[in-house]
């Protein structure tokens, strides 16, 4: 288990946890802070046959990518794809919205684009500030 194998690290460095739950039984994902602006997402399956039993076939465990939250996520791609920069896997969801950039990018890294939406505050056991930078989402 990934998670109860990093956590002890993410803690000991200062994270605290903000969620911890799983999606449609393929995969858990548990959140963390660190600081007042950055946050780690570890996810591991709970089920064979994921995209991600996949991933950790072939490559192992460790960085799989980087998330980043976005005040106005269509405004992010926009702008990426302007420099020629390609977003896939765009999707909108009850609690947020996300887009990936792809590790086709010149830093080779996936990143994850996530614009929270204000319900998603109210489904988590935390203060609302907790989730958005100064206490207050950034304004689109």
């Amino acid at each position: 288990m990934v998670i109860i194998a990093a956590e002890p690290v993410l803690l000991a460095l200062g994270c605290d946890k903000l969620a911890d739950g799983t999606v449609e039984g393929r995969f858990r994902w548990v959140y963390y802070t660190l600081g007042g602006a950055s946050r780690l997402e570890l996810i591991e399956p709970v089920a064979d046959g994921s995209f991600l039993t996949k991933f950790l076939d072939e490559e192992g465990p460790g960085l799989h990518h980087v998330t980043l939250e976005v005040g106005d996520i269509d405004t992010v791609i926009k702008t990426l794809e302007a420099q020629g920069i390609s977003v896939i896997d765009y999707k909108e969801f009850e609690g947020w919205t996300e887009a990936f950039v792809s590790p086709q990018n010149p830093t080779g890294a996936l990143f994850q684009l996530m614009e929270y939406h204000e319900r998603y505050t109210e489904e988590l056991d935390r203060p609302a500030d907790d989730l958005f930078i100064g206490g207050h989402r950034v304004d689109k």
